[in-house]
């Protein structure tokens, strides 16, 4: 608990006067079985929710996971967010999704509307922003410093031990930091979360607003896409993102 005093004159000033916490533990004390009553009214919406979630869209060619440094998933959703810039009328350089906004894997073989769910839980939209060139070796460097984000394929970082940027190239090129470069990424990311302040200074701002913008959705889409053409989802480690030990 913080306890606040205030003090009136032209202005009004607050001024922290102590602080005070509590702890509560959390244990199976409150593992409480759900009453009849619970149980009535949401079986009432099991059914529904089965409905929607179940329904097989595609399949994965091998178990895609998100990790840290370079992963199958932390390579694949950013290149989904580059792949539906056509959808936008946008053509990205390249692609950043931030691996904590990752929350699941997905298992090898058939994948359903809940598996999606379950990776893009949240409200995020894909969106486009620019950086140039200067800010984005910025944004390289920050990565670096976290060990890692999911970069799309036209990446390809080189960090030191000591969380350094080392090099990095977009499409083969070193970065010109005179020249402005288009980003496919989240819009929570592109508001600087997860320490990727860089994109703070992003311009040309692109956030989509309708539901199919929903990175879940576009993810969806892909998945489809994909099926459509006989094609099960996969990705892999490609050296995007190689730190030095």
């Amino acid at each position: 608990m913080m306890v606040v005093m205030m003090a009136s004159a032209c202005t009004t000033h607050y001024t922290v006067t102590g602080i005070e916490r509590t702890r509560l533990l959390i244990d199976k004390t409150y593992d409480v079985p759900a009453t009849s009553e619970v149980t009535t009214l949401m079986g009432k919406f099991t059914p529904k929710v089965n409905d929607l979630m179940s329904p097989v869209i595609g399949e994965a060619a091998m178990p895609l996971e998100p990790y840290k440094p370079e992963s199958p998933m932390g390579n694949l959703l950013p290149d989904i967010l580059v792949w539906s810039g056509k959808f936008y009328n946008e053509k990205p350089d390249f692609g950043i999704y931030n691996i904590g906004g990752m929350r699941a894997a997905l298992a090898k073989g058939k994948i359903t509307i809940g598996d999606v769910f379950e990776v893009a839980p949240f409200e995020n939209k894909v969106c486009f922003v620019t950086l140039t060139g200067e800010m984005v070796l910025q944004l390289m460097q920050q990565i670096v410093s976290q060990r890692g984000e999911g970069v799309s394929r036209e990446v390809r970082i080189v960090g030191t031990k000591d969380r350094k940027l080392k090099s990095v190239t977009i499409s083969g090129r070193p970065v010109d930091p005179a020249a402005k470069y288009r980003i496919a990424t989240v819009d929570y990311v592109a508001h600087g979360n997860d320490k990727l302040v860089a994109f703070k200074s992003a311009t040309d701002l692109h956030f989509p607003t309708e539901e199919e913008a929903l990175t879940r959705e576009v993810m969806i889409k892909y998945v489809k896409e994909m099926a459509a053409k006989g094609l099960p989802v996969s990705s892999s480690i490609e050296g995007r993102i190689i730190m030095e030990e």
